[in-house]
């Protein structure tokens, strides 16, 4: 699996690594949100769609950035480089799984992103792709501010028993 040297990013190649970063986690939010669909959980299966939206949002304009900068320039940056930097771990949905939970989940998600990219900044040499970073990294923590107030609006969770104790995830 290739890796990433952050000392010789170049801005369009840290711009491609934003994006694949966006896409990742809103694929596997809209993942989720199906998949709780199917298990009768809509209010966790929303907000993972909600999530799925802001990412799909943020996407959009770091590829129109990347677009007015560097034009159809083919990537260097690929997929295989990068494994859920802000995306969900798969295990994270859960059969009754409510809001709160999935918004716990988020807020995981973010932090982990915004520690990405503040682990990312001691190795990056190039000024331009220094600035990207702190901007990604300002903008994960305004995204934990964000589900933070959603959280605030939500009461806590009820403790209630569902009668179903789920199994821990095996490997298939």
């Amino acid at each position: 699996m290739p890796t990433l040297d952050f000392s010789t990013l170049s801005l369009q190649d840290a711009l491609d690594l934003a994006i694949l970063i966006e896409d990742e986690a809103q694929e596997r939010y809209e993942e989720f949100a199906a998949n709780l669909k199917v298990h009768h959980t809509p209010d966790a299966a929303r907000f993972f769609t909600t999530m799925a939206g802001n990412e799909a949002k943020h996407g959009s304009e770091l590829r129109a950035r990347r677009q007015m900068l560097f034009g159809n320039a083919p990537t260097r940056v690929t997929r295989d480089m990068l494994w859920d930097v802000e995306a969900p771990d798969f295990d994270q949905p859960r059969m009754f799984m409510t809001a709160r939970q999935a918004m716990d989940v988020a807020l995981a998600c973010e932090v982990k992103a915004f520690d990405y990219f503040d682990a990312a900044l001691a190795h990056v040499e190039d000024a331009d792709v220094r600035a990207l970073f702190e901007e990604l990294r300002a903008e994960e923590e305004e995204h934990q501010a964000l589900v933070k107030a959603v959280m605030a609006k939500v009461p806590a969770d009820p403790a209630v028993d569902t009668g179903f104790e789920p199994d821990e995830p095996v490997g298939q």
